[in-house]
């Protein structure tokens, strides 16, 4: 058994946050550390094996400029309104921070739409947990992947509201579901942090939800 050096691996897993303001709008990034990164990120399982996931990575300015107005026009009103009348310090932080997000989208150097083939419009729980939970663990190690390279990310999903529109753009197939607009750029300034969290002992149940924690 190799012994994974866990320090690197818990600072990795720690401090991978969702990245916007310190995203680098000037530097490119390279096909070749996206696709090593998606050549990593489809090590993770998939539901029955199918290895359903797919990727559109977008650097092409005039689509990225469409993809940030689809994006806009789907969630950039409530963004303001959530940022002007949320109370929680750190929450409005971070819609200030989404809000950001939807005035420099579209000079962020690489947007990548992860997608699984398949739809589960109006399906039992159990068909979309299944389809989702074979492009989420895949998603997630494409993040892990640019963090440990020195990009940062996020995952946003308000061009969903117009899904049908960035399918049309894109060319992507009717039966192809998007799960996930991800910005993508290299990380300006210091080193990022792991964020406040609530106790997992208050959140975390043992054998029973009403057995309490």
């Amino acid at each position: 058994m190799i012994n994974i050096d866990t320090t690197v691996t818990d600072h990795l897993l720690t401090t991978t946050r969702a990245v916007r303001k310190r995203l680098d709008l000037e530097r490119p990034v390279e096909r070749a550390v996206v696709l090593e990164c998606l050549r990593i990120a489809v090590q993770a399982p998939t539901g029955s094996n199918a290895q359903n996931w797919r990727w559109v990575v977008v650097t092409d300015p005039a689509k990225r400029a469409q993809l940030a107005r689809i994006y806009n026009e789907g969630g950039a009103g409530y963004l303001r309104s959530a940022a002007a009348n949320e109370m929680n310090e750190q929450t409005r932080r971070v819609y200030e921070s989404a809000l950001y997000l939807t005035e420099v989208l579209e000079r962020i150097p690489v947007h990548v739409i992860p997608c699984v083939q398949g739809r589960a419009d109006n399906a039992p729980n159990v068909v979309s947990a299944s389809m989702y939970g074979s492009i989420i663990p895949a998603a997630w190690s494409f993040m892990l992947a640019l963090r440990s390279r020195g990009l940062g990310s996020t995952w946003t999903t308000l061009h969903l509201f117009k899904e049908q529109e960035a399918a049309e753009l894109l060319g992507i197939p009717s039966d192809v579901t998007q799960v996930a607009l991800i910005p993508v750029g290299y990380i300006t300034g210091g080193e990022l942090k792991p964020a406040k969290r609530p106790p997992v002992e208050k959140i975390t149940y043992w054998d029973s939800w009403e057995e309490g924690r």
